[in-house]
C-alpha cells in the first residue's frame, strides 16, 4: 500500500517536483542563474540551474511536419540570448530571415540559423505549451523535459533568473 501512494504521487507530481529538489539555499539562485517555468496561475512547472555560460534549448514538433524544431539560448553576462535555431526543413512559417544570423546546412537536408545572438527583452518569454504532439521540451545537460507533460495548453512564462533579473 505504501509502495502503491509513494508510486502514485510520484506520477501526480512528476519531473517537475524532481527539479524543486535542485532548487538552491536562498540568494544562491540569483548568484548562478536560473531557467524558470512558471504558469499563468504561479505553479512552478520547472526550475533548472543555469550558470553564467551555460546553454540550453526548447524543442517541439512541428504542428505540419512533426519534426523537431530548436531554438538554443545561452545565459551570457545576466541576459538569456537566442543563439542559434534548428531547422531540418522548409516547412510552413520556419525559413530563414535575411540579416538575422546566419543559415548553413546541417548536412542533413536541414539547416541551422547560426549567430542569432538576440538578447530576450527581460530574460523572459510566454508560450502557449503545445500538446503532447507538439510536446514542447527543454534540452539541458543531455536531459529532455517535457513542458507539455505538465501544462499541455496553458500558457506559461520562460524566465532565466539572475542577480540583474531578481527582485
Amino acid at each position: 500500500m505504501r509502495t502503491a501512494i509513494l508510486t502514485a504521487s510520484r506520477r501526480a507530481l512528476g519531473p517537475a517536483a524532481l527539479l524543486l529538489c535542485l532548487l538552491p539555499l536562498p540568494g544562491l539562485a540569483a548568484a548562478e542563474g536560473w531557467l524558470e517555468v512558471h504558469a499563468d496561475d504561479g505553479r512552478l512547472i520547472a526550475a533548472l540551474p543555469v550558470p553564467e555560460g551555460e546553454a540550453w534549448c526548447l524543442e517541439w514538433n512541428h504542428s505540419v511536419a512533426g519534426f523537431p524544431v530548436l531554438d538554443c539560448y545561452r545565459h551570457r553576462e545576466g541576459r538569456m540570448v537566442l543563439e542559434r535555431s534548428h531547422l531540418p526543413d522548409f516547412a510552413a512559417g520556419l525559413d530563414h530571415i535575411p540579416g538575422r544570423g546566419r543559415q548553413v546546412s546541417d548536412g542533413e537536408g536541414g539547416y541551422w540559423i547560426e549567430a542569432i545572438d538576440e538578447p530576450v527583452p527581460g530574460n523572459r518569454y510566454r508560450l502557449r505549451v503545445g500538446s503532447p504532439e507538439v510536446n514542447h521540451r527543454l534540452l539541458h545537460e543531455g536531459r529532455r523535459l517535457s513542458l507539455s507533460d505538465q501544462a499541455a495548453g496553458e500558457r506559461v512564462t520562460i524566465h532565466l533568473q539572475t542577480s540583474a533579473t531578481t527582485p
